[in-house]
């Protein structure tokens, strides 16, 4: 990789001209594949529109602060490549890519038309992770900014719960330069995605091992206690139904929901599973189909945003009548599953359907802790 025009080509950027100019500076000098400008220029134009049809004061300065920020870290880890580690901690200083993650994302979020789902039940979570337990989240997947939009509808209550979560991310999150800045700032484990595992039958080996590694990480991790962990058991991100064109959350695969509950349940520290529901998908939209390179289009969009969780599922008490494990497993999953396909249609009907608060239900309370 060539020299750089200058290490804070992007920080010293006072106006977008500035800013987009830079972008083509670095082609020029070499020091930035061409793909890799397209798609921050690309970044910039997405997010610049969406900060400005929010409506917030001082759209304009927020869109250069947060970009400039943004195409600098991206530019760094081109010149300098982050690797992951399968355990990987948030980096916190001394550049703070945690709130870096929280600031970027932060003007995309209507608050006004954003909701959390039974926050009594987040505050029973945080009291048993205080009592050493682990607590493990099985979650339907959304988007690249999941991790954010959860921090960011928990945090002005529950600020433990959102700094210290921990993700089960996929190997797409820690290789693409333009989202490795935002993973950086997030408690990862780091998984290769059975979606992707095929990709290439030379890296099979190689993936499989990689991720025997990670369970080990999650085994030790599991085993200190006070931890809360997220997983999506669907394998990737949810997607539009092809004929009703309606969001759904993925299926869960089984093997993934067992896998983890055994390792919950093998740590020696009292665990507790629940499930969780989040709508996002309109803030930065997966592309339609599962793609098997690095580098989708990116669309971004300022909207309201969901978040809900149900109370503990218990493994026993849900396959106590199951005549064998596998029945057992499949019956765990359907249960975690249609809880939070549940929850999911409540804040649909909150978001989307525009009922706002009106949308609760016996099972899902819905409120605005930040109001």
């Amino acid at each position: 990789m060539a020299a750089s025009v200058s290490s804070r080509t992007f920080l010293n950027a006072r106006n977008e001209q500035e800013l987009l100019a830079g972008i083509r500076k670095e082609v020029e000098a070499g020091s930035l594949p061409p793909n890799v400008a397209a798609g921050m220029e690309e970044v910039y134009n997405n997010y610049k529109s969406a900060v400005i049809k929010s409506g917030v004061p001082k759209a304009n300065e927020t869109v250069l602060s947060n970009m400039s920020v943004f195409l600098d870290r991206v530019f760094l880890d081109v010149t300098d490549p982050f690797v992951f580690q399968p355990h990987h901690k948030a980096k916190r200083e001394p550049f703070d890519y945690y709130m870096f993650g929280q600031n970027y994302i932060r003007p995309l979020v209507d608050f006004r038309n954003s909701y959390v789902g039974n926050m009594s039940v987040f505050i029973e979570m945080e009291e048993k992770l205080k009592q050493g337990h682990n607590i493990i989240l099985m979650s339907n997947h959304q988007t690249e900014a999941d991790p954010a939009i959860i921090a960011l509808l928990l945090e002005s209550r529950l600020p433990y719960i959102a700094e210290n979560m921990t993700y089960v991310a996929g190997d797409r999150v820690v290789t693409d330069p333009l989202c490795k800045p935002f993973s950086i700032g997030r408690n990862l484990i780091c998984v290769y995605s059975k979606k992707h595992m095929l990709d290439n039958p030379e890296l099979i080996e190689m993936k499989r091992k990689a991720n025997t590694r990670s369970l080990k990480e999650m085994a030790v991790l599991l085993r200190s206690g006070s931890q809360i962990v997220w997983i999506a058991p669907s394998g990737g991100r949810d997607r539009p139904d092809p004929r009703t064109e309606e969001w759904v959350p993925a299926p869960f695969d089984t093997s993934s929901v067992d896998n983890m509950r055994r390792l919950a349940e093998h740590s020696g520290t009292p665990g507790h599973i629940y499930p969780l529901a989040i709508l996002c998908h309109n803030i930065m939209p997966p592309p339609q189909k599962v793609e098997k390179e690095i580098g989708e289009k990116r669309i971004i969009s300022f909207h309201g945003t969901g978040l809900s969780v149900a109370p503990e599922i218990s493994f026993s008490k849900t396959t106590a009548a199951c005549e064998n494990p596998e029945m057992a497993k499949e019956a765990y999953t359907k249960a975690l599953y249609d809880s939070v396909t549940e929850q999911y249609n409540v804040l649909k009907s909150a978001i989307h359907g525009k009922k706002g608060l009106e949308a609760s239900t016996s099972a899902v309370s819905l409120s605005q802790p930040w109001t």
